[in-house]
């Protein structure tokens, strides 16, 4: 017989544990199924940590919208509840005259998504913030962020409990199907079971795709193709060159690759981005000499041997090789027809600095 559950979220990531919180800060019984033996363990836990702005993304996207109310929200909340986080800004460079144009339109960008802080930089005004950089002009995001991400995991995580809900450890799903009383959730692991639930949040990350599929009664046809696309980190040795966090223009022809530093002052340099058919989380040693020559054109004192290998992490999507860019899909009753039921893809960046807005989303896609 099954045990009935009012709403299981299934996936302790970021995203799974905001979603959580606030589902139980609403008054629902609340279970959180978590296949790992720890929560948050995957894309939650390689990542760059960044708060973002909310400034590169499609006009009335929902990666636009999620980000720049998730960042004020997520800001006030780690100041709230003490999680550690610092504003630490960020600049865009353009090495080059043809970069202009790039620069251009992200302020533009930044400003239909009501990112209204940017500020232009010259050569010498960006020469003052970052002597080390190497670039003619660019701009300023002082709205930018660094975060403690499993500190918020463990801050979203001790709200979720504090008002009833429970985390599973080591419970994946191993299939489902749709009934007249709700979704009916086969959950694997040491110790099996079954449970009936009103409400199903899917918010798995790389497995969402597999565990929408094996849910008996989810029309195939809303749920999205699964890619992957990993990317690499490489920490850099002895003393942090930057203060802020160092962002080029996008282009095609060579690794846009960022400067990030975290809460301890460890410099990382990445991620870049190469498709993968499965997730392996294994590093790639070939991409060093590509790191170097793309750091080189904004960072001309890099010395030889001084990155060393870091981690990768893998990005969740939902479009692959030639397609257009992809948008978090967030899919209610009102997409697919099935009562209860809100399943989340392709959550890759910015999903960490957009978690407390995905969850008042999905909230209200469930009618709370």
């Amino acid at each position: 017989m099954a045990e009935r559950v009012e709403c299981a979220v299934i996936g302790a990531g970021v995203v799974g544990l905001a979603i959580a919180r606030r589902l139980a800060a609403d008054g629902r019984e609340v279970v959180v199924l978590e296949a790992e033996t720890a929560f948050g363990t995957h894309t939650s836990a390689r990542n760059s940590e960044v708060i973002h702005a909310g400034i590169y993304y499609a006009t009335g996207s929902l990666k636009a919208r999620l980000c720049v109310s998730g960042r004020k929200a997520l800001y006030r909340y780690c100041a709230e509840r003490g999680v550690n986080h610092k504003r630490i800004g960020k600049v865009i460079v353009a090495c080059d005259e043809s970069e202009l144009p790039g620069l251009r339109k992200y302020k533009e960008q930044a400003e239909t998504n009501s990112v209204d802080d940017l500020e232009p930089l010259d050569r010498a005004a960006l020469a003052k913030l970052e002597p080390e950089v190497r670039c003619i002009a660019g701009l300023l995001s002082p709205s930018t962020g660094i975060i403690d991400s499993h500190g918020l995991m463990l801050a979203y995580l001790g709200d979720a409990e504090g008002t009833g809900a429970s985390l599973a450890l080591g419970s994946p799903v191993d299939s489902g199907r749709v009934e007249s009383r709700g979704i009916v959730l086969e959950i694997g692991g040491a110790e099996p079971i079954t449970i009936e639930c009103g409400t199903v949040v899917n918010c798995a990350g790389l497995g969402a795709q597999a565990v929408a599929r094996s849910i008996a009664g989810v029309p195939q046809a809303t749920i999205p193709p699964s890619y992957y696309a990993i990317g690499h980190y490489y920490t850099l040795s002895g003393a942090a060159p930057f203060r802020r966090l160092v962002y080029p223009v996008a282009r095609q022809d060579w690794l846009g690759v960022h400067v990030t530093i975290d809460l301890g002052g460890q410099v990382k340099f990445g991620p870049d981005f190469t498709w993968i058919d499965r997730v392996d989380y294994r590093f790639n040693a070939s991409r060093e000499a590509a790191f170097y020559a793309a750091i080189r054109r904004y960072y001309p004192g890099l010395k030889d041997g001084s990155l060393q290998p870091g981690y990768t992490g893998i990005r969740p999507k939902t479009t692959g090789p030639g397609e257009p860019a992809q948008d978090f899909t967030i899919l209610g009753p009102r997409d697919h027809g099935v009562a209860g039921l809100v399943n989340l893809f392709g959550i890759e960046s910015p999903g960490l600095t957009s978690s407390l807005a995905i969850a008042d989303h999905v909230a209200t896609l469930l009618g709370a």
